[in-house]
């Protein structure tokens, strides 16, 4: 028996600072839940632009708490709308220790639970280590009305470690707030095997899982702070199935609310003929705590 639940993923522009970003977000899920959106993603450090394209103190008065003013808004957005919505806030715990940390509500309204990016990337233009403490909750999923969301966030899209651990908890499906695009010097050539290797490892982990994924990218041309090439953030949001299938997928450079209609029963049908977690030689997997097998 099929449960589908419809889905809308948020791509968008930066619109300056937190108030036209939630503002447009607004209008978004709006249009979102008016379709018949019962799960809503939005994309990552949705509410300014991507700061960590430079090192500066400064950056950190983008840091609230959490529960703050994004999460009441947040909360009333959800429950004015009917939808479970997850989000993504530069988290402020205490003085000089922050997170990168996705947040879920219910239809409700209620909030359901966090989850603090456990990989932290250091790359040119992606300077994340000076920002965010690495997460300290695990790979716990949260439970909602919809069902339970693997929650995890952009680097952590490079480590198949994650999605497993989601998926052996009992994740409904993966969801991934994202911000990645590409330096405007490289070659097309280059930009496109970066753009499909990234596609390809949300496919690889709804296969090696079978389950849906769900990925939601910023788009658009983001200036550096100093003076250096930006980010052209690549877009491509997209939805695929527990075979990896490409269930639906946006532009890589406009704005748009991406629909889908994803079979959450599907994942156990396809785990029924690729049963990939019965063959598991877990007695022989001892070595992957290891940082390098020398």
């Amino acid at each position: 028996m099929s449960r589908i639940l419809k889905v809308a993923l948020v791509q968008e522009f930066n619109q300056g600072d937190a108030e036209p970003n939630l503002a447009r977000i607004e209008q978004r899920v709006a249009e979102a839940a008016a379709s018949g959106a019962k799960l809503v993603l939005l994309q990552e450090l949705h509410n300014g632009p991507y700061f960590c394209q430079h090192q500066d103190t400064d950056e950190f008065d983008r840091a609230e708490a959490i529960p703050g003013p994004s999460t009441e808004r947040l909360s009333r957005l959800a429950k004015q709308h009917g939808v479970v919505l997850v989000a993504s806030l530069f988290e402020r715990r205490a003085p000089g220790l922050a997170h990168n940390t996705a947040v879920v509500f219910d239809a409700d309204g209620s909030f359901r639970g966090k989850y603090r990016k456990m990989h932290i990337p250091d790359d040119p233009g992606f300077n994340e280590k000076f920002y965010f403490t690495p997460g300290d909750l695990g790979f716990t999923p949260i439970d909602t009305s919809v069902g339970r969301l693997g929650v995890l966030v952009c680097w952590d899209q490079w480590y198949p470690e994650a999605a497993r651990l989601m998926a052996l908890a009992g994740a409904d499906l993966l969801l991934y707030p994202t911000a990645i695009g590409w330096d405007p010097r490289d070659t097309d050539a280059e930009k496109e095997r970066q753009r499909m290797a990234w596609i390809l490892s949300h496919r690889g982990h709804a296969v090696a899982n079978g389950l849906p994924v769900l990925t939601c990218n910023r788009t658009g041309f983001e200036a550096s702070p100093i003076g250096g090439p930006g980010i052209q953030f690549w877009g491509s949001s997209a939805v695929f199935g527990p075979q990896g299938e490409v269930l639906a997928e946006a532009s890589r450079d406009a704005a748009e609310v991406l629909f889908c209609e994803v079979d959450l029963a599907r994942g156990e049908a396809v785990r029924r003929i690729w049963p990939f977690l019965r063959d598991r030689r877990i007695d022989a997997y001892g070595d992957l705590t290891k940082r390098f097998r020398d």
